[in-house]
């Protein structure tokens, strides 16, 4: 991120109804405009987790982010740049009935309409673009995804700095704050399952998503190291069982298994291989790499992967 710019993040949130797509848009109180929800990044957000709490503080409905929808620059009067991330987001039927919204300074309505409607009464060029990205998943029948999400551990204390197997090698205390500061954004894409190698620097790492969604901790050697370096690795199995299942895991390995989880995730998808499984996979501790997958065909291929390092 460079200094300059101006971060924010935000969603093109989208419902079913009587098989007719609709997509919300806001009309601004201050800039009598109508427009995506957005906004600006907090201090210590990654974007992801700013998407979801800004589409949940201008609308009230609580969503899980899917497939990111594009990136929109702009010049700001201040001569700044403002960069805004978009996902689409599904709107649930309880999500919405669970909306608080009422009209305040900042929102003064809510609108769902037609996407033929919203591209006509967006106010700026720049939300036309992304929702005509949205439109193109739609086009291709892969609106509807899920994640599966290939963590590495956080930070963990050296080998050298530690005396007893490498299997019990605990976070660092930068790994710590690293495992905590995921919890938000892995929140963003709606993870509820959570696999990990019986590591202790992996279980560590996801103990405070763990505590956040009230779920145990599915302990898995089949993509533990120790069960990697002598052969008994794994980690096909624990993919095929994921995208059976259909819904958003994550799954917490190591730098050396990596590759062998998301290879096998591309097989299981019938996606083709390329460079961008090795990038999806060269992790900085703490990082994940987010594949979406159609919920209604999986095996069409990997919609999208997008890769998220922490700040800490």
């Amino acid at each position: 991120m460079t200094e300059t710019a101006v971060y924010a993040a935000g969603g093109v949130v989208w419902r079913v109804v009587d098989g007719k797509l609709r997509v919300l848009l806001i009309h601004r109180t201050r800039y009598r405009d109508i427009t995506l929800p957005k906004g600006k990044v907090d201090p210590g957000e990654m974007l992801a987790e700013t998407a979801a709490r800004e589409i949940f503080e201008e609308t009230g409905i609580r969503v899980a982010l899917g497939v990111p929808v594009g990136v929109s620059r702009y010049r700001l009067p201040s001569k700044r740049t403002k960069i805004v991330h978009y996902w689409a987001a599904e709107a649930t039927d309880a999500a919405i009935r669970a909306s608080a919204f009422i009209p305040n300074k900042e929102i003064a309505a809510l609108e769902w309409m037609t996407p033929k409607k919203a591209l006509s009464r967006l106010s700026y060029p720049v939300d036309v673009e992304i929702l005509e990205n949205f439109l193109r998943l739609v086009d291709e029948g892969v609106l509807r995804t899920f994640p599966i999400i290939a963590l590495r551990h956080a930070k963990a204390l050296s080998r050298d700095e530690w005396q007893g197997t490498d299997a019990a090698r605990p976070l660092s205390p930068r790994g710590k704050k690293q495992a905590y500061s995921i919890v938000g954004p892995l929140l963003a894409f709606g993870a509820q399952k959570i696999v990990s190698s019986p590591a202790v620097r992996c279980m560590k790492t996801v103990a405070p998503l763990a505590a956040a969604v009230g779920r145990k901790v599915d302990k898995s050697s089949l993509i533990g190291q120790d069960a990697w370096e002598v052969g008994e690795s794994d980690a096909r199995t624990v993919i095929g069982q994921r995208v059976r299942a259909r819904k958003a895991a994550v799954l917490c390995s190591h730098g050396p298994v990596l590759p062998d989880i998301l290879s096998e995730l591309a097989l299981a998808t019938g996606t083709l291989r390329g460079s961008y499984l090795g990038s999806a996979s060269a992790l900085e501790p703490g990082a994940f790499s987010v594949a979406h997958l159609s919920v209604d065909n999986p095996g069409s291929g990997i919609v999208a992967i997008e890769t998220h390092t922490p700040k800490v």
